[in-house]
């Protein structure tokens, strides 16, 4: 039987500009894409707040794919908001506006049901919030970590902190350029490494994932696709598939960690196929797997 997955992160509204098209008040937030992609494996608990404006229709589409909402909580005022816009190679999004809402108090407690997930993702959130998550959880396989350069800019410390604490740290290039002091991204992958994880992976969006642990390095290309519509998001969903795999397998060894990367990279690749969590609320294990072999034989001689 599948480990359960606990998610803990932002559940938001997000407007998104491309050159191409641009979608305004769409679900969004790390929680949304994480759990999407990871209830494809395993099942997942979400931990996140919303405030009066929160759809229940969007709500009930993470229902309906089986993710268990308990430790969803509703508070008084606006969720969540985030204004993005994108250049024409879609690489990286400049933010325009983002409006924590209720999110900027939320204090979560993980719910006494919740508190034996074998499995964490600590979304990008506070770290002073990610540490104390941590102290609630009784003793999980695995945790992995996200971040973002909003925590690298203020709370570096705290942020390396927890660091020491998890199994496995996710983040993109400029991200770990940015809080290792490096150009270098293997460089800085393994200054990460060296804090104590056990597994670090940079997320290199068009290029693909690399991972790295004290014995391995393996590195896999994106998916190859016809169309990138909107990009938010991708990384959320990486690490769904990437736990997920992990939650499925029941192991955390080196070999198993290279087939979740594949596992990730196919699922962000579905994510950016379309607007908000459309892409990947679509996708099946079934479409899953097939890409998966397919990005297998693009590594394999």
């Amino acid at each position: 039987m599948p480990s359960h997955i606990l998610v803990v992160g932002s559940l938001a509204y997000d407007d998104v500009h491309t050159p191409y098209d641009s979608r305004r008040e769409v679900l969004g937030g790390a929680a949304s894409y994480f759990s999407l992609a990871a209830c494809l494996y395993a099942p997942v608990r979400l931990m996140g707040v919303v405030g009066d404006d929160f759809r229940g229709s969007d709500l009930e589409r993470l229902r309906a794919k089986g993710v268990d909402l308990a430790g969803v909580e509703h508070a008084k005022g606006r969720s969540f908001r985030w204004l993005g816009k994108y250049d024409h190679d879609l690489a990286a999004a400049e933010t325009i506006n983002t409006d924590l809402g209720v999110f900027g108090d939320w204090e979560p407690t993980v719910p006494p049901a919740f508190a034996d997930s074998e499995f964490v993702f600590l979304a990008n959130i506070l770290p002073e919030i990610q540490g104390r998550m941590l102290e609630q959880v009784r003793a999980p396989k695995a945790v992995a970590l996200d971040t973002m350069n909003y925590w690298i800019e203020r709370r570096r410390d705290a942020l390396a902190a927890v660091m020491t604490r998890v199994d496995i740290v996710t983040v993109n290039e400029a991200e770990a350029r940015q809080f290792c002091g490096t150009h270098n991204v293997l460089k800085a992958a393994r200054e990460i490494l060296a804090l104590g994880p056990r597994a670090v992976v940079i997320k290199r969006a068009e290029y693909g994932a690399l991972l790295l642990t004290k014995d391995r390095i393996f590195w896999t290309p994106a998916y190859p696709l016809d169309e990138v519509r909107d990009p938010t998001g991708a990384g959320d969903a990486f690490a769904g598939g990437m736990l997920g795999h992990l939650a499925r397998a029941g192991t955390f060894d080196d070999a198993t960690l290279c087939r979740a990367v594949l596992h990730g990279t196919v699922c962000a690749s579905f994510a950016v196929e379309d607007f908000s969590v459309d892409g990947i609320e679509r996708a099946d294990r079934t479409a899953i797997d097939r890409r998966v072999r397919e990005l297998e034989s693009l590594v394999s001689a």
